[in-house]
């Protein structure tokens, strides 16, 4: 016959136990490990044996002994993890917090920004170490950003105006996105272009000579995505104007048509003012001053930069008119409208936002 094991003292919960073990249950943020203990202790104190909450639990019955046992020592704290063993800090709270105030408010002698090495040296921590820090706390003092905020007094109006046209454009009426990408110069390297082979990408001289410029005034449909396009020499109201006749002949006359422009001085000389006065059907819609951002025929033209002129080799102006002209028709063949997200309320909230950080850092 065998002997009788140890008599196992009972597990009871109070009220204010069972309630937080059951929202340790319950919630869906508790870490897995924690909501089974908690599960364990309620079914010990329901009256179910060891291995009854084994089987019903499906884990070893070891596991419920542990953290039954655990649960009576030490209550709720005992369900827990322990704190591991390892080598205690050697950085204290006091340490990152000079490494972060020295970051943020000082500059080293012989430089414009800390690096790892300079902060390293300048506390005497290791690198690795200073490195840790910035990660935690986002701070990259190699990196630099560049902004302008527009000082345009009707900015806020500006940015409602435009974004008007291109979430809830008017009917009867084409929107177009106007503006001039001055100076694109016919460049021709100086050595040939090697081609790409297997393992080794394609290889252009660093030096180039120039064989002259060309202007190109685009309007991007904001509908269809389409490109009317015109070249010239110069840049000048005159060519504003030889364009602005342009879009009159293309567009359809029983259609009315405003053009989002920026604030450059060819588009509001006296002759362009004439011109308009003569087209009533022509609408004029500024963007703010400093902010070519808000105009999407800027996207296209990046379009065109980095997929044809960018890497373009060209020996003359015609060469390079040529070749601008049958990209604009490629690019007709199939044309992709830019959709814009932003409504003018999100895009004046994060600007008061931004401006927000800069008068809170005292600058």
């Amino acid at each position: 016959m065998s002997r009788p094991g140890p008599k196992i003292p009972p597990l009871s919960v109070t009220d204010g136990q069972r309630a937080v073990l059951e929202g340790w249950v319950r919630r869906r943020t508790t870490a897995q490990a924690l909501a089974q203990r908690s599960r364990i202790v309620l079914e010990c104190a329901d009256g179910h044996s060891i291995m009854e909450v084994s089987r019903r639990l499906r884990i070893t019955p070891d596991t419920v002994r542990t953290w039954r046992r655990r649960f009576l020592e030490r209550g709720l704290d005992g369900l827990c993890d322990e704190p591991r063993p390892g080598v205690p800090r050697k950085i204290t709270d006091a340490d990152v917090e000079r490494v972060i105030v020295k970051t943020l408010e000082e500059t080293p002698k012989n430089a414009t920004h800390w690096s790892t090495r300079s902060m390293a040296a300048a506390t005497g921590m290791s690198q690795s170490a200073i490195s840790r820090i910035w990660r935690a706390f986002a701070l990259a003092p190699h990196r630099s950003q560049t902004f302008k905020l527009s000082t345009d007094p009707l900015f806020i109006d500006k940015v409602r105006d435009v974004v008007g046209l291109y979430l809830d454009p008017p009917e009867k009426a084409l929107v177009l996105c106007v503006d001039e990408k001055s100076q694109i110069q016919a460049l021709d390297r100086s050595q040939p272009v090697l081609p790409m082979i297997p393992g080794v990408p394609e290889r252009r001289s660093h030096d180039y000579v120039r064989a002259g410029t060309t202007t190109l005034f685009a309007a991007l449909e904001v509908a269809t995505g389409k490109v009317i396009g015109s070249l010239h020499r110069r840049h000048r109201s005159v060519e504003f104007k030889k364009f602005l006749a342009k879009l009159d002949r293309e567009v359809p006359a029983d259609l009315d048509v405003h053009l989002i422009l920026d604030n450059y001085a060819t588009h509001k000389t006296p002759a362009i003012k004439q011109w308009l006065l003569a087209h009533p059907r022509f609408h004029l819609h500024f963007t703010p001053t400093s902010s070519s951002w808000l105009n999407l025929v800027e996207r296209w033209f990046a379009e065109l930069t980095q997929k044809k002129l960018q890497r373009g080799v060209h020996r003359s102006v015609q060469a390079l008119e040529r070749d601008i002209r049958d990209w604009l028709a490629n690019w007709n063949e199939q044309p992709r409208p830019f959709a814009w997200t932003k409504t003018a309320d999100q895009i004046l909230d994060k600007v008061a936002s931004y401006c927000r950080r800069i008068s809170d850092s005292g600058h």
